[in-house]
């Protein structure tokens, strides 16, 4: 009986203390699992917020990506003006409706005060200026990055329209080459033709011009063309144009201009290289031109016989002695 008794209270201390082990285990797990919970929810909070910032990273890359994709769309086209309708349309899209536009000098530019301004500067030359009602600070970044495509177009406009001007303009003179002012001419007799307007046709030609480069030299010389090229603009309209047809010899086109009124002009053109010497370096020359007329289409409708004809008259007015006019139909 007294063993049943031992064993029992051995058993009661042997559970107890069992029962207290298990709860001092419990409590120490409850501790190590708050605090791993603890961690774990640090750990998930962190990678959300990882998480969003790529997404943020993500949204501003593609944003730049296709801010960038601008130029592109802006290539596209050589107008200025389809250029800005473009840049609008992507302003719109990453910045906001706003007041866009372009303003060509400061005097035009001090008429939006508060506008944001982004300078159009090509060769250290400012061209312009870009500038909007509708950035704020945060959008600052995307307008300077959409400006910055918006000048590359610009850019590219400028030095096409450069090329092309010295495509069809001759350097020395300034006037047409020889093969733009010849599709100049074809286009003119279409006009003329389709309008039935008359237009005129000369043939200038420098009076002794290699006497000029014999005794100055062949600076004095091309000075001389540049004079006459000069005087010639001076003494047509804007509607008319001028070309080197090769050497001394020039070309003028006067529109809607018949035959007797061109004759006047080349009196006058002639007269007034006259009337004052031209001073070159050091030298003052007295230059005299020669000048054969055609008109269309009295005396001609195609180019080439234009051409023909004016031509004939020149060479008559040199075996005249120069310094003349001579008209296709009214040489002897």
């Amino acid at each position: 009986m007294l063993g049943i008794i031992i064993f029992s209270v051995l058993t009661a201390v042997f559970l107890i203390s069992v029962d207290r082990l298990l709860r001092i285990l419990w409590l120490e797990n409850k501790h190590e699992f708050e605090w791993l919970e603890y961690e774990l929810k640090k750990k998930r909070e962190k990678l959300d917020s990882i998480s969003r910032e790529n997404t943020g990273l993500r949204q501003d890359s593609e944003a730049v990506v296709a801010l960038y994709d601008i130029t592109k769309d802006i290539c596209k086209t050589l107008g200025v003006e389809n250029m800005l309708k473009i840049f609008k349309d992507y302003a719109g899209k990453f910045i906001g409706p706003g007041d866009y536009r372009l303003v060509k000098s400061e005097e035009e530019l001090s008429r939006f005060p508060g506008y944001t301004t982004f300078a159009l500067t090509i060769d250290k030359n400012t061209v312009g200026y870009l500038i909007t009602d509708n950035v704020n600070e945060k959008d600052l970044d995307k307008f300077q990055i959409l400006g910055h495509q918006l000048l590359i177009g610009i850019k590219r406009s400028y030095l096409y329209e450069k090329v092309q001007e010295l495509a069809i303009t001759d350097n020395l003179t300034q006037a047409y080459t020889r093969r733009y002012f010849m599709e100049r001419l074809n286009e003119e007799v279409e006009r003329s033709l389709k309008f039935k307007h008359a237009f005129s046709f000369f043939m200038l030609d420098i009076d002794h011009f290699k006497e000029y480069n014999d005794r100055y030299g062949h600076l004095v010389g091309d000075a001389v063309l540049r004079e006459v090229a000069k005087i010639l603009k001076e003494n047509i309209r804007q509607v008319d144009f001028i070309g080197r047809y090769g050497g001394e010899e020039l070309s003028i086109v006067l529109n809607e201009t018949d035959k007797p009124a061109a004759k006047i002009v080349a009196e006058r053109i002639r007269a007034s290289f006259i009337s004052k010497p031209v001073s070159i370096y050091d030298e003052s020359l007295q230059i005299t031109v020669s000048i054969g007329v055609s008109a269309f289409p009295e005396d001609a409708r195609r180019p080439k016989d234009l051409i023909e004809k004016a031509d004939k008259a020149l060479y008559a007015a040199k075996e005249k002695g120069r310094n003349r006019v001579c008209v296709f139909g009214e040489l002897d």
